[in-house]
């Protein structure tokens, strides 16, 4: 039996957006901008989309195409004998690690789905209240890993049921879905009066809150992250390919939609928030402190409460499934399992890696025994802050250097012999993106504040 292939270039390119939309567009994106200068840092973290995360993108996905295989597979097709095959793993090993406790803030949006359409939000009056009851439902002992279950169990179900009739079919659905239930909050949002003081936070730069190394920087790993590289999705869904699919251009619609969501996204919550008179800073508990609150106070907030965490829900689920391919590939292209069996077996023990990450916020909170953090802030933190990033650093110095820039403009030529932009992109992938991904690890291990803080002072 031949590889799978995608039935139609739109339907990969909307399985690839559906996994660069995920909870990071909806709830992270517009309040690191609101904290980080606004309109300022936009412009900032679209520059660093456009020449940093877009060639990442056609590199991952240039790779994936050329070998037809998993990353594992394809690190030793392009380079046989060495240790490279260890960066796929990398990747790979990512997307299990991410899995098991995305799935778990997956399984929060479907219970939140739940207690909207129950009318629990109405009594709700402060943030305050809002976040002590989310507080509650995270520390409970069985519903936030009965919820991880239910939403493991969607992914499982979709990715079994293969590339076309599972994957690319559930995303020709889900994402035009997410997308109209944005446009109708982006609407109410902006129909509501005293709306306008919120798209001037989210639009308007404030320079005061501006600081162009620390905000470069944030802005630099939010796009990174925001695009999924270095998890091994995009090489995954790009394994899919047929030859003629023109790749450079098809990253960049992949990239648009993920920025249009981001945007969209930042401005429907901000004029919702600001017409309901509550503070724009709640940070990361924006989503589960503020927001039911505001659907309280929101003429026709129940409708809009229960279509925002539905919203919530289809981002996560579109990550998801791409994150369980990633893993599964592996083990059908690799190990020749059935992609039913690869899909069990390894989503069942993602599921049960989850469990100590749902029970971080009750039974398991005071176990912290990994460096001092929970379960959940581990995994948390070992994926973010270093899988991905050396992930996405050596797959750029795999491409730039490695297989060579050369080679990879050739095979982006395929399905598109013009390729204009090749000497911009080649240059990109050789010394800019490697350089910008090496900034974000430093920042990470808190190098570069510190080399900063000695120059500051004189040594």
């Amino acid at each position: 039996m031949g590889r799978e292939t995608w039935g139609s270039r739109i339907g990969f390119i909307l399985a690839a957006a559906g996994s660069a939309i995920g909870l990071g567009n909806v709830w992270k994106f517009p309040y690191k901008a609101g904290e980080s200068g606004g309109a300022a840092f936009v412009l900032v973290y679209l520059l660093c989309i456009a020449f940093v995360g877009l060639s990442i993108m056609i590199a991952e996905i240039i790779m994936g195409r050329s070998t037809q295989l998993d990353m594992v597979g394809g690190f030793r097709k392009l380079s046989p004998g060495s240790p490279w095959f260890l960066a796929g793993a990398l990747g790979i090993a990512s997307g299990f690690v991410i899995l098991s406790y995305y799935s778990v803030v997956g399984g929060w949006t479907l219970a939140y789905i739940c207690k909207a359409a129950a009318f629990r939000f109405a009594a709700f009056h402060d943030p305050a209240e809002a976040g002590a009851s989310f507080e509650r439902f995270t520390a409970h002992p069985v519903l936030p890993v009965a919820c991880h279950a239910l939403f493991m169990a969607l992914c499982m179900y979709i990715v079994a049921r293969g590339v076309r009739g599972g994957i690319e079919r559930w995303n020709n659905i889900l994402m035009p879905a997410l997308f109209l239930l944005l446009l109708a909050l982006l609407v109410r949002g902006l129909t509501l009066p005293g709306a306008g003081e919120g798209l001037a936070f989210f639009l308007r730069p404030d320079f005061s809150k501006f600081h162009w190394g620390r905000t470069t920087l944030v802005a630099l790993g939010h796009a990174f992250f925001s695009l999924s590289l270095g998890m091994g999705a995009m090489f995954t869904y790009g394994s899919y390919l047929s030859p003629d699919v023109n790749v450079p251009r098809a990253s960049f619609y992949i990239v648009l939609l993920d920025t249009a969501i981001s945007m969209l996204a930042g401005v429907a919550i901000f004029t919702a928030v600001f017409a309901m008179g509550l503070r724009p800073d709640a940070g990361p508990g924006l989503v589960f402190h503020t927001l039911p609150v505001v659907f309280t106070l929101m003429p026709g907030g129940y409708v809009f409460g229960v279509v925002f965490f539905v919203l919530l829900a289809l981002a996560a689920l579109t990550s998801a499934i791409s994150l369980l391919e990633v893993v599964c590939a592996y083990f059908v292209d690799e190990r020749r399992w059935p992609r039913r069996t690869a899909v069990l077996r390894m989503g069942t023990l993602i599921l049960l890696l989850g469990v100590p990450a749902a029970l971080s916020f009750g039974p398991l909170a005071g176990a912290k025994i990994f460096f001092g953090r929970t379960f959940f802030d581990f995994e948390d933190v070992l994926s973010s802050n270093y899988m991905l990033p050396f992930g996405g650093l050596l797959l750029s110095i795999f491409v730039g250097w490695v297989w060579g820039a050369d080679r990879a403009v050739e095979a982006c030529r395929i399905g598109n012999p013009r390729f204009r932009s090749a000497r911009l992109w080649a240059f990109a992938i050789r010394y800019l993106a490697p350089l910008a991904v090496a900034a974000i690890i430093l920042h990470q291990l808190e190098i570069l504040p510190r080399v900063g803080a000695l120059l500051a002072g004189g040594g």
